[in-house]
């Protein structure tokens, strides 16, 4: 899948510039740069385009201003500038977050997509470490949480394919976002092809899911 937990952000929070860029096929993370160092988006370079990076998938994990400028190697209050205009950018993103950290605090659990429940009794600790974890995990599970219901949901899919006999290719590793299939060569394409319908249409999201697949002899091509 192609950044699947952002197109679930998108979809979870209804923010319309994020929708708006995953449904115009925009490079979603050289929009976010230009938004957050001012600059039109021809004039975003490598380096910027992977800070935004780390904001986008930063943002969903939870990440802090310290935490992102830990990773970027920058100043505390750069790093909550670019947090900040992230937020002015995508409002329904600082909308979305809090609304979970409130529901999770008053449930006890976050929730995904599909409808399970991770528990999170740290929000209720007086333990100010403890709290933080839980609250980013209220953050991060109904959009991780929910892109592994999606994964779990396509291997469903794409596994009844090759038990009805459509599917010529054996999935054998599932990674995180993506999956591996063995298949002899004169069958790839049209593998690559009932594969990556049986994916994208797994769910019906405000965003597009998109596949990216390559092929290769072995491992270390793909």
């Amino acid at each position: 899948y192609s950044q699947i937990e952002l197109r679930i952000l998108a979809h979870l929070s209804g923010d319309p510039g994020l929708i708006e860029a995953f449904k115009g096929g925009e490079d979603l993370h050289r929009r976010t740069a230009a938004e957050i160092f001012g600059v039109p988006q021809d004039a975003v370079d490598s380096r910027m385009r992977t800070v935004a990076k780390r904001v986008n998938f930063g943002i969903v994990y939870g990440i802090s201003p310290y935490g992102l400028a830990r990773d970027l190697g920058i100043p505390q209050e750069e790093a909550k500038l670019f947090i900040d205009r992230f937020f002015t950018a995508y409002p329904k993103v600082r909308e979305f977050i809090d609304r979970k950290v409130e529901e999770a605090a008053s449930t006890g659990y976050a929730v995904t997509i599909l409808g399970r429940r991770r528990p999170l009794p740290g929000l209720a600790s007086r333990d100010r470490r403890r709290q933080g974890y839980d609250r980013r995990n209220a953050i991060n599970t109904p959009i991780q949480g929910s892109a592994a219901d999606l994964m779990k949901l396509a291997m469903l899919r794409v596994h009844r394919l090759w038990e009805e006999g459509e599917l010529a290719a054996d999935m054998i590793l599932q990674i995180h976002d993506e999956l591996i299939f063995e298949v002899d060569e004169g069958e790839a394409e049209g593998a690559a092809r009932l594969i990556r319908e049986a994916m994208e249409g797994v769910w019906e999201l405000k965003v597009p899911l998109k596949v990216d697949i390559k092929l290769g002899t072995n491992w270390g091509e793909l």
